[in-house]
């Protein structure tokens, strides 16, 4: 199979310097990192407790729900761009076109998906103001809010690219199906004889005969004397 929906035939060696260098994976690799950077800057300093307090509180407001938000966004973006990523290495083995198709329109629903969810969550985390008394995890809290705005833009692209991946391999398809080789379509036509219906086939008889009858000048051939 020809090249569809962004990748060669099928059962191609694995180049890891071109996948690495893709766009595609590029942006997933930037948004597997930004995802470890949310989950760890919440996780081991987005809680503080005050000096004559024991129980210990989200820093944004206080509110665990900022808190969890970003922590299993954090967690949920990290698997999401793993499970991608392994799609990708995968995705040139897939001989059918059908399923090739089925995961670019995955790609671009579920990057779309994440892209949106983390302008929900960098709205959320930002309209919460940091409770930081003692002036610690002020730096991570802002942390997070930054790379999930920058989130927003890598997994936007993903899904552009993988919506450009589908534009292209929806072309390749229309074609591979409505296209027909010429060598192929002369090969198949039925064979005419040159004498037309004056020749026989070489397993009948009298074909000699036929032949000197059809050379005999009889048939419209003068000679020209030079």
């Amino acid at each position: 199979m020809d090249a569809v929906y962004g990748a060669g035939k099928a059962g191609g060696a694995f180049d890891p310097i071109t996948f690495f260098l893709q766009p595609q994976t590029i942006l997933r690799l930037v948004s597997w990192i930004f995802s470890i950077v949310i989950f760890g800057c919440i996780a081991n300093e987005g809680y503080i407790n005050r000096p004559n307090e024991v129980e210990e509180y989200c820093i944004f407001n206080r509110n665990q729900n900022a808190c969890n938000y970003g922590v299993f966004m954090g967690s949920m973006a990290f698997l999401c761009c793993m499970a991608f990523l392994a799609l990708d290495v995968y995705f040139p083995q897939i001989s059918s076109v059908k399923d090739r198709k089925k995961a670019v329109l995955a790609d671009i629903g579920v990057s779309a998906f994440w892209s949106f969810m983390w302008f929900v969550g960098f709205c959320f985390l930002e309209s919460q103001p940091v409770d930081n008394p003692l002036r610690e995890g002020g730096d991570a809290a802002r942390a997070a809010i930054t790379f999930s705005f920058f989130s927003i833009f890598t997994w936007a692209g993903q899904s552009f690219l993988a919506f450009q991946r589908y534009k292209l391999g929806a072309d390749s398809a229309l074609f591979s199906q409505d296209y027909t080789d010429p060598s192929q379509d002369a090969a198949g036509a039925p064979y005419t004889s040159f004498g037309g219906d004056n020749l026989e086939s070489p397993g009948g008889g009298g074909g000699q005969t036929n032949s000197e009858g059809a050379f005999d000048g009889t048939g419209g051939y003068q000679r020209q004397d030079y």
